[in-house]
């Protein structure tokens, strides 16, 4: 009798060890060689990194050497040589290593079916930092940015227009920030779905604009991910014999 009394409370006691345990939350210090979550309901860290590395990469890959002589000089060299910053003019060659071109990085616009949250800052972040690693190249400050754009109560897509770009270009230009370059991030996703399963494509693409002549240089990375109900659902959708021809 006394072991079934000792059996139960035991039991009981246990039983409320579980309850409390699993009302908290514990965490750890990851290390720089840990992967990154792969999130089950939506993109992540080990999405959006990924997309971001690999298409400032192709950007930066594409932009001329600081050597060539056909590149355009930058706004902030050509506004030492003159006492007005160099506002939609004509190109003038000379190699960027007269000084860093300046990048005026607008911001990340999300298209996708699914909200970046807290994320959206970081990739502003994450890309504004590779900006400045590239070189020949020099980011804005964004408090700056933000400022000219409500001093010109313009919004980011009308500044592909030349007048616009005159204007906003300017107004920077009067704080002592003249700009080469905008940059537009844009965020994009396709989903496929079969029963309970899917796959959704997450696409990063990367817009450069010249401002003084409106040419743009576009690059992008794309992340398939697939979501599935169980781990079973992933091998039988995504498996080794080509089940996902539907």
């Amino acid at each position: 009798m006394n072991y079934f009394r000792y059996y139960s409370l035991a039991t009981i006691f246990a039983g409320l060890t579980f309850v409390g345990c699993a009302s908290h939350q514990y965490g750890h210090i990851l290390a720089q060689d840990d992967k990154d979550m792969v999130g089950s309901h939506a993109a992540g860290a080990a999405t959006w990194n990924p997309l971001v590395d690999e298409a400032m990469a192709k950007l930066l890959g594409q932009c001329p050497p600081t050597s060539d002589p056909t590149t355009l000089q930058p706004a902030s060299y050509q506004q030492n040589l003159q006492s007005e910053p160099v506002i939609g003019s004509a190109l003038a060659t000379g190699p960027l290593a007269m000084g860093p071109a300046n990048v005026c990085f607008i911001g990340v616009e999300n298209k996708s079916a699914e909200e970046v949250g807290d994320f959206k800052d970081q990739l502003y972040e994450r890309i504004d930092s590779q900006i400045n690693v590239g070189g020949p190249f020099r980011s804005i400050s964004r408090r700056m940015v933000g400022a000219a754009l409500r001093e010109t109560r313009l919004r980011p897509d009308s500044l592909y227009l030349p007048q616009n770009r005159d204007v906003f270009s300017a107004a920077l230009g009067r704080q002592g920030t003249p700009i080469d370059y905008l940059l537009y991030a844009n965020i994009t996703s396709g989903t496929t779905e079969r029963n309970k399963t899917s796959q959704r494509d997450y696409l990063l693409t990367l817009e450069l604009v010249n401002v003084h002549t409106g040419e743009t240089l576009k690059e992008s990375a794309k992340i398939r991910k697939g979501y599935s109900k169980s781990r079973a659902a992933k091998w039988w959708n995504f498996g080794w014999f080509d089940q996902a021809d539907g």
